[in-house]
């Protein structure tokens, strides 16, 4: 079938609050969105138990993927219009790509499970191998999809998510430190959570955006907007994913389903209160069918179950969770680390059982990184394109993406029950460590401010 034959009659539109239209005219793409699995994730948070914090967070992977076809579109839009391939190996844009380009924007969260990165890390799932296997199925629809374009279409859109797709235009458009996932996102998440952080010109962005040999770089002139770009980054992680209260929810949520998974090998198969859906997870036999089955919906529907639950802690952790009873956290650093372990005894002769009461939580980000020959592994770099032709990587021309680059930002947080500092309960053994804890922080924090560090 010729590449034409594959268009729509007419486009199709989605109405959508961030990017106002999004564009279908494809047929494929119509037919890959009314996929059950693709449907799935209308039912997946796109940030989990941040809505706990940022209460207008309640936006779905759907939209977000939604969204990063979009932009993707309008990428391939714009190097259509403006640097078209004249002829083999020019490094400019190839517009056979695009389908196979818009294909894997469009699928490249389909892997997502229940309640995302909590979900993987106590399940030890990854999203992307996931979506890979989504992909490639045979038992799949979004598989049987794929195929109508050719037999081996459902393999190249797998191999884009994979890095392993011989044009790296297509990849980077996807996957690097300047594509349309955290374009989207960035956008999605400050709309949704009512934060103006991550605002940047995207326009501008995609005005500069070209293709070359190496994949893709940005006119030096427009260098102002992603230097913006960066720094939006940087803020809505700073400011909203590593929210301490949306970290506490997460911990508590992790600590629910390990609780479920210690217990579940001590219910009898026939038990009324046996998590059928979550067992092939617990037991780590579980294969696509089982996984597709999961969304937010189901967790929470087991989490109410669990607030009845005759295991005072299952119990406990499944109310904290769902009426939003966040645990109290305070930073830690080398010099205060120490104290974790008595705040712990002292948790534990109070009555709770640390291994669930307790964590300790890092959350850093790179706002941007470039290249090092020293490391073994790096993403790939901004490359902006000067006037004769020739590249310069970000940093060594932007003084304010040098200052963050390479560095990792963020913080080590202790997490407790918020009880231990209730004057109710008066708990004063562990107030005066607690205290202590502060003071450090205080402290190393006039340090630094005043350079002495």
């Amino acid at each position: 079938m010729a590449y034409k034959d594959r268009l729509l009659p007419r486009e199709k539109v989605f109405r959508d609050p961030v990017h106002n239209y999004i564009f279908v005219q494809h047929h494929v793409i119509l037919d890959l969105i009314n996929t059950p699995e693709f449907q799935r994730l209308r039912r997946v948070k796109q940030l989990g138990p941040t809505s706990y914090t940022f209460h207008g967070a309640e936006h779905s992977r759907f939209s977000h993927c939604l969204g990063v076809y979009e932009i993707t579109r309008r990428i391939c839009d714009i190097f259509q219009r403006n640097f078209p391939s004249k002829q083999n190996n020019d490094g400019l844009w190839d517009d056979s790509q695009r389908l196979v380009a818009l294909c894997a924007a469009l699928l490249h969260d389909l892997g997502h499970g229940p309640y995302s990165h909590t979900f993987e890390h106590i399940f030890h799932t990854n999203h992307e191998d996931i979506t890979r296997r989504i992909i490639t199925s045979p038992n799949t629809n979004v598989n049987r999809v794929l195929k109508t374009v050719s037999a081996d279409f459902p393999e190249k859109v797998a191999s884009v998510i994979n890095h392993t797709y011989p044009n790296p235009q297509v990849v980077q458009m996807i996957s690097s430190q300047c594509d349309a996932d955290r374009m989207d996102y960035l956008l999605r998440d400050a709309y949704y959570t009512g934060a103006q952080y991550g605002t940047f010109d995207l326009t501008r962005i995609l005005r500069v955006m070209r293709p070359y040999d190496g994949g893709i770089c940005f006119d030096i002139s427009g260098m102002h907007a992603v230097e913006d770009y960066i720094i939006s980054r940087l803020q809505m992680y700073m400011q909203v994913y590593f929210h301490p209260v949306s970290r506490s929810m997460e911990v508590i949520l992790s600590h629910l389903l390990l609780r479920a998974k210690e217990l579940s090998s001590k219910l009898p198969t026939d038990s009324p209160s046996t998590p059928y859906m979550l067992m092939p997870f617990f037991n780590h036999h579980f294969d696509l069918k089982d996984y597709l089955k999961l969304d937010d919906g189901v967790l929470n529907t087991y989490f109410l179950q669990w607030c009845d639950n005759q295991d005072a802690i299952l119990s406990d952790l499944a109310h904290r969770f769902l009426d939003r009873r966040p645990f109290k956290s305070t930073k830690y650093n080398g010099q205060n680390k120490y104290l974790i372990k008595s705040m712990k005894e002292i948790i534990k002769k109070v009555g709770y059982d640390v291994k669930y009461y307790t964590a300790t939580n890092n959350s850093f980000d790179l706002p941007y990184d470039a290249y090092d020959p020293k490391k073994k592994h790096h993403t790939t770099q901004i490359e902006l394109r000067q006037k004769d032709g020739s590249l310069v990587e970000l940093s060594t021309i932007s003084p304010l993406v040098k200052a963050v680059t390479g560095k990792q930002l963020g913080d080590e947080r202790f997490f407790f029950p918020k009880e231990l500092l209730s004057t109710d309960n008066n708990i004063e053994i562990f107030q005066p460590y607690y205290e202590k804890f502060q003071s450090f922080i205080k402290n190393d924090h006039i340090i630094n401010q005043k350079g002495e560090r």
